[in-house]
């Protein structure tokens, strides 16, 4: 829970007041998408806001650092740039570029005692944005996007000594040195924002001043999760260990239950996608919403294996429909085998999923039917999305909505089916089940769609089937959808689309007019529309580790797990 004002006080009294100040919060592309105190954007996970860092270089070329006071309750005591805060919610402050100059100016004069006749001629050098979060200790974090703003200007300095305890003027040779921790700069902390700064616009500019002033960046540059010194921190560690921790359970579950099928030919085809390895998020996603919930149990195995067993089920299935070759760098069932053998291999497999639930003496009679009727729905649904995408490729028009609708069935239903189940058997009470339903269902969008954009951008290696096939086989997803009502030229786009093949050349242009046309960052927008709605619905859990695992999962994915 985040602390009150009153609940502060270890810190200094002045500070802590400061804490209710209303930052603004902003989505992936900075947009104000509301307002909230600035000590519940900074506690516990953080909630990412608007935040501004200025450069002052004097005409010498030297750069005014700062350290900040022992007093500050973020990130006190280590050295960083001239001024750096956050707009706030203020007519004045809440309005694009203006607004960051106009709450730079405003800190200028409470931190630095530069006042507002001085900084009103400044002209202030807006150089790049900045995404990037970085933990100070188990309470406090910073996650924000940084407006990055540089001024070229002689002037006075009387620091505040309750928000600044020392600052100096430095060249970039003493800069690399306080990066480095040379000399007198053994012993100091440089705050990970400016490490951030100074080597992602600095150094490219050979951290000359008026190159630096300059440039201008109009993309956000994305730093994800940093340590103190500014390194990247591999994202989702704390999910993979937990993914790795029941695993092995979990694939012995699903390798035990494959096992009923004493024929050997169809035995082969039922496990041949398992020999692909992966990670098995749906067979272990069950069991993370049950510790998230309270209600862990042997049981949640079981309901994994089946959820994954019938996953893959349709797999074998949609590989057919769609005549694709590979699945998880291996040939797809129909491939190894045939179509006849696939076909069967999957109907067998669907039968087994259902057939371990019943026979499993770790799920309670009282919840079996709830699990049944919650799969059988899931099939369903996953078997109508399925045929719409079919009948997507034959009709003459297919709208945004008709898509999501489509994935929310094909891709979602599981994800959806895994949360709702994991917190059934979990003895969750059932406002918690229908949002973990949610949470999943969002989780699922987020995760197509990401899926769709990967499809087209990354390669037949990394994807474990060929890069691209989306476009030559026509598939109407949400970026062909866009690309089809933008109105523009894409001559090929158009010609490669629906093909049915295209040399590596002309799929690399049309992927190209995609990119200028908009369609991927749209398709991308959708995405973290979707991933933001999972975040709110794990917002309305009590925190916990298990909690935490699901955050990640949910960020994550957008990088792939498969």
């Amino acid at each position: 829970m985040v602390p009150e004002i009153s609940e502060l006080g270890d810190h200094d009294e002045v500070q802590s007041e400061m804490m209710a100040e209303m930052c603004l919060i902003v989505d992936e592309q900075d947009n104000v998408i509301g307002s909230e105190t600035k000590r519940t954007c900074h506690w516990g996970r953080g909630i990412r806001h608007r935040a501004f860092s200025v450069l002052i270089f004097d005409s010498q070329g030297c750069l005014l650092v700062q350290k900040r006071s022992a007093e500050k309750i973020t990130f006190p005591g280590v050295w960083a740039n001239s001024c750096c805060s956050h707009p706030l919610d203020m007519k004045s402050e809440n309005d694009g570029s203006d607004g960051v100059e106009n709450a730079a100016r405003r800190k200028l004069d409470q931190e630095l005692g530069i006042p507002l006749e001085i900084t009103e001629t400044w002209s202030f050098h807006h150089i790049g944005k900045m995404e990037y979060s970085c933990r100070w200790d188990e309470d406090w974090i910073e996650r924000e996007i940084d407006h990055i703003m540089v001024v070229q200007a002689d002037t006075e300095v009387n620091h505040n000594e309750n928000e600044i305890s020392d600052v100096l003027w430095v060249d970039p040779l003493e800069i690399s040195r306080m990066m480095d921790g040379k000399g007198k700069w053994n012993d100091e902390v440089v705050a990970p924002w400016f490490r951030l700064i100074w080597e992602k616009f600095a150094i490219p500019q050979d951290c000359d001043v008026s190159s630096i002033a300059s440039s201008i960046n109009n993309d956000i540059t994305y730093c994800g999760e940093v340590d103190m010194e500014g390194e990247s921190i591999i994202p989702g560690q704390v999910l993979l260990d937990a993914l790795s921790d029941h695993r092995e359970r979990v694939e012995q579950e699903i390798m035990k239950s494959l096992g009923k099928m004493e024929q050997n030919n169809l035995h082969g085809a039922m496990t041949h996608l398992f020999k692909g390895g992966g990670k098995r998020l749906r067979a272990i996603l069950p069991r993370l919403v049950g510790e998230a919930v309270g209600g862990a149990n042997e049981g949640h195995y079981t309901l994994g294996a089946s959820i994954e067993i019938i996953h893959n089920f349709t797999l074998i299935h949609d590989d057919i429909i769609d005549q694709d070759p590979i699945r998880r760098g291996l040939d797809a069932v129909h491939v190894q085998y045939d179509d006849a053998t696939a076909i069967n291999a999957g109907d067998a497999m669907l039968a087994v999923g259902f057939e371990i639930l019943a026979e499993s003496e770790d799920i309670p009679e009282n919840r079996l039917s709830h699990l049944i009727r919650s799969i059988g729905e899931m099939v369903r649904k996953v078997a109508e999305g399925q045929q719409e995408d079919i009948e997507f490729e034959t009709r003459e028009e297919v709208s945004e909505q008709d898509y999501i609708d489509m994935i929310a069935g094909k891709t979602s239903a599981m994800f959806e089916t895994c949360a709702r189940t994991g917190a059934i058997l979990g003895n969750a009470d059932e406002e918690t089940v229908e949002n973990m339903a949610q949470w999943g269902l969002n989780l699922g969008l987020c995760f197509q769609l990401m899926d769709d954009l990967i499809d087209i951008t990354g390669d037949t290696e990394t994807l474990g089937k060929p890069a691209g096939s989306d476009i030559v086989q026509g598939k109407m997803t949400l970026i062909a959808i866009h690309a089809k009502k933008t109105g523009e030229d894409l001559p090929n786009f158009d010609s490669v689309f629906g093909s049915g093949g295209s040399d590596s050349d002309k799929l690399s242009r049309a992927v190209s007019e995609l990119e200028d046309s908009g369609s991927i960052e749209y398709a991308r927008g959708r995405a973290m529309h979707h991933h933001s709605l999972a975040h709110q619905c794990l917002d309305n859990l009590p925190s916990s580790q298990a909690v935490e695992i699901l955050r990640e999962l949910t960020d994550f994915q957008l990088i792939r797990i498969s």
